[in-house]
């Protein structure tokens, strides 16, 4: 597809901004693995972190198609970095628009469009990643309507960082589409605690939380949508967020190829640029053909669901964060591979590019469960 003008704007304002303000400190965000506030200090001022809030709101009212230039744009810097832009979609902005009252938008969206707040989804337990339906956490609705929760999450992106987490629980008994609800949390509530962070391959300086909810009172306007329809919520939600992980793991890969590129023109070997030996052509033209079917694919699926075309929503919106995520680990497993050594040492960045491709094919649905949804839709 071809970007408007001001999508084109965007994309080369991110990509001086990630070359300025994001490269020179991913290594050390990644060895430290410290959430690097100056990042959402800058997302924020710049608009990334409430991008898709309507400007009726007080936002930006970006579209898919901008929210994943952001997302590749950046991604070329840092996953992290990534991972924090439009962060609050999941989290806070597309609940709050598709299932919220009108006082919830006024509240939330009007506060995710200020910049300052970052929000968290708290949906996985120990026994319930893939499936959702499995969770144990429950919150039991009392007679004056409030509801009071019980139970852990874990693996929660953002959990000891976040203003605001959208949490899933159990309001009754029986199918999940029935009986799982959505509640917008104060993190400032009684009875909310942050527990163990997680030690991770990659993706560092994005941190990843136990969070434990001990007879926490919620009222009842913390509700977002109807009781025991936070199921069929969650799966509209985690669709149309699904395209911008894979536009993350296109930003990841297109970076990883380009210094390969370079490095081949560079690299001397046997008297010659490695460049000319036919099988690091090969590998180059390999990797050039993947990212270029994963942009047209990634691109041409967002602009269908910006045109408000959901009939294909749950299989496309599989098909872009399956296959652009295995592109990327292919592709940067490469990098690694055409580096030699030097790959593999931590004064490159292919190293820390390869192990944060790995996370994209597991989280929002590893892709073997992609693959089920897809080819359960096509026989269907």
């Amino acid at each position: 597809m071809r970007f408007t003008e001001e999508q084109t704007a965007l994309r080369d304002s991110l990509r001086r901004m990630t070359n300025e303000q994001i490269k020179p400190i991913a290594g050390e965000v990644d060895d430290n693995d410290r959430f690097p506030v100056e990042w959402k200090k800058l997302f924020g001022e710049m608009g990334l972190l409430q991008m898709w809030v309507p400007e009726e709101y007080g936002g930006p009212g970006g579209d898919l198609v901008s929210v994943c230039i952001a997302k590749e744009e950046t991604a070329r810097g840092s996953l992290a970095a990534s991972t924090l832009v439009c962060n609050n979609s999941i989290g806070l902005i597309l609940p709050v628009m598709h299932f919220g009252t009108e006082a919830q938008k006024e509240k939330y969206l009007r506060l995710s469009a200020s910049g300052q707040v970052v929000a968290a989804v708290a949906m996985t337990e120990p026994q319930a990643g893939s499936d959702v339906a499995g969770m144990k956490t429950r919150a039991v609705r009392q007679a004056d309507g409030s509801y009071v929760v019980n139970g852990m999450k874990n693996w929660i992106t953002w959990g000891e960082v976040a203003d605001y987490v959208l949490l899933f629980a159990k309001t009754g008994d029986g199918p999940a589409h029935e009986n799982i609800s959505a509640f917008l949390v104060d993190t400032k509530t009684p009875g909310f605690r942050v527990g163990r962070k997680e030690r991770k391959m990659g993706r560092n300086g994005a941190p990843n939380n136990e969070l434990y909810f001990e007879n926490m009172v919620l009222p009842s306007d913390a509700l977002v949508g109807e009781e025991g329809k936070g199921f069929t919520a969650c799966m509209r939600i985690l669709d149309l967020n699904r395209p911008t992980i894979g536009a993350s793991a296109l930003g990841l890969a297109q970076e990883a190829f380009e210094l390969s590129v370079a490095y081949c023109k560079e690299r001397k070997a046997f008297g010659k640029s490695i460049g000319q030996f036919q099988g690091m052509q090969f590998k180059l033209a390999d990797m050039a053909m993947k990212l270029e079917a994963a942009r047209q694919m990634l691109y041409g699926i967002c602009e269908e669901i910006d045109a408000g075309d959901y009939s294909r929503l749950q299989t496309i919106a599989s098909m872009s964060k399956c296959y652009v995520t295995d592109v990327a680990m292919e592709v940067t497993t490469e990098a690694v591979q055409i580096f030699g050594g030097n790959g593999y040492s931590k004064e490159y960045p292919l190293e820390r590019m390869m192990r944060d491709a790995k996370v994209l094919q597991i989280i929002e649905g590893t892709n073997e469960i992609h693959r089920m949804v897809i080819g359960r839709n096509l026989v269907r």
